[in-house]
């Protein structure tokens, strides 16, 4: 890794490169910062990595990898430090530019790098950090991407195949066992494709930010989510019924949410979000109480309604009593009817805030499919069941329906 020290002028004043191990006063994994030229332009100095953008902020300093790295001055020639702290190597008529630098603080959407002025502390010097936003020298400008999540097999896989045909851009293939991702990656580029992998588990929080800072970092953002990981018991699973409705639940419905919840706002405009539903939803509304139904069919009903109604059904089936409060006999029902209304919910919130972006958010039934999850014996082959996933992720930029919709064989079903 090579920083440049600019002073003033855009002329880079000093190198920033590891230290050698030869050297006398040298640490392991320390930077040092060696003298290259002076100027009289500015008294503030400006590190930051080769080749990248110009620093907004006088003593703006930029690090890859996220990684908390002291800086400390080369051993010659000798600098002067004004309070203790360590000074970078640019000087100025013998004065240097003493800058320290905090802990990150979470992101925003105006600033790519924190870079705080910290209290003395009992080692001062000059740290670094990186927050997760995307850099314009990282970033691969104009370059689209699609993402589809559970994709090493089934539908998931099938999507990602279709996708990597027809779409203008990258596709990021993701899944949760990393082994399993990659041979599916393997497996598509044996047939010529070029699909990108990243791990992600929809049930851990930090594995989905990690996907997110990776999209950031990568590409500024989003352009196609196709939200397919899911599970499913099989029906003569001995597994207690109220822990099947608990594990389907964290996946299927909370998981899913907690994507959107993350990767929403990085979508760019004309983007499109979809869903993997499933018929069988319709059947769980179908068996749900009138009072359920209605709730359900609300346009007033909240994103934090819903979840309350979600876990509602859980902690009903703990209790023994779904069935009297209403609810059906089907945990993976319940929680793609939950996936089919948070879109709905999605969808509205989106035309309220960002309606000029046409960002389209629909739920699908791909229907019976021979997947491991419908079982061999499905009416449909994969190749078909994905036709109406695809048909929604590359509805044309100026398209502005179906929003919000649940969409089966292309065609959007009254519920």
């Amino acid at each position: 890794m090579v920083l440049h020290c600019y002073v003033g002028s855009r002329q880079p004043a000093a190198r920033v490169r590891p230290r050698s191990s030869a050297s006398s006063s040298a640490k392991s994994g320390q930077l040092a910062l060696r003298p290259r030229a002076r100027s009289s332009a500015s008294r503030f100095c400006k590190v930051r990595p080769a080749g990248s953008p110009p620093a907004r902020h006088p003593g703006e300093v930029r690090v890859g990898r996220g990684r908390v790295v002291p800086l400390r001055p080369a051993p010659r020639p000798p600098l002067p430090a004004r309070g203790g702290a360590w000074a970078c190597a640019c000087a100025l008529s013998g004065r240097a530019c003493n800058l320290r630098v905090g802990a990150p603080r979470p992101p925003d959407s105006r600033s790519l790098w924190d870079t705080r002025r910290a209290s003395p502390g009992p080692e001062p010097g000059l740290f670094f950090t990186q927050v997760p936003r995307a850099s314009h020298s990282a970033m691969k400008s104009g370059i689209r991407v699609a993402l589809v999540t559970g994709g090493n097999k089934g539908i998931g896989l099938a999507i990602v195949r279709d996708l990597c045909r027809l779409f203008s851009g990258e596709v990021v293939l993701t899944a949760r066992d990393v082994a399993r991702g990659q041979a599916a990656v393997q497996q598509l580029q044996a047939e010529g494709l070029s699909p990108r992998f990243h791990q992600l588990d929809i049930d851990d929080l930090q594995s989905i930010r990690t996907l997110r800072d990776f999209l950031l970092k990568e590409y500024g953002g989003l352009d196609v989510l196709v939200n397919n990981a899911g599970i499913a018991f099989k029906v003569a699973d001995p597994t207690p019924f109220h822990i099947q409705a608990e594990v389907t639940m964290k996946t299927n419905f909370f998981g899913t949410r907690d994507v959107c919840t993350e990767l929403l706002p990085l979508i760019k405009p004309q983007g499109r979000v979809v869903n993997i539903s499933s018929l069988q939803c319709l059947r769980a509304f179908e068996n749900c109480s009138e009072d359920l139904q209605e709730k359900f069919r609300s346009d007033t009903l909240t994103e934090g309604d819903l979840v309350d109604l979600m876990k509602k059904f859980v902690e009903d089936t703990k209790n023994e009593v779904h069935e009297r409060e209403g609810w059906p006999n089907s945990p993976y029902g319940v929680s793609k009817l939950g996936v089919t209304v948070l879109s709905r919910i999605l969808a509205r919130r989106l035309d309220e805030k960002r309606k000029a972006d046409r960002i389209l958010v629909n739920a699908c039934c791909p229907g019976p499919v021979q997947t491991d999850m419908d079982g061999k014996y499905s009416i449909r082959t994969v190749e078909e069941g994905v036709e109406t996933p695809v048909y929604l992720a590359l509805l044309p930029p100026d398209a502005t329906e179906p929003q919000g919709q649940l969409v089966h064989d292309k065609v959007v079903q009254n519920w």
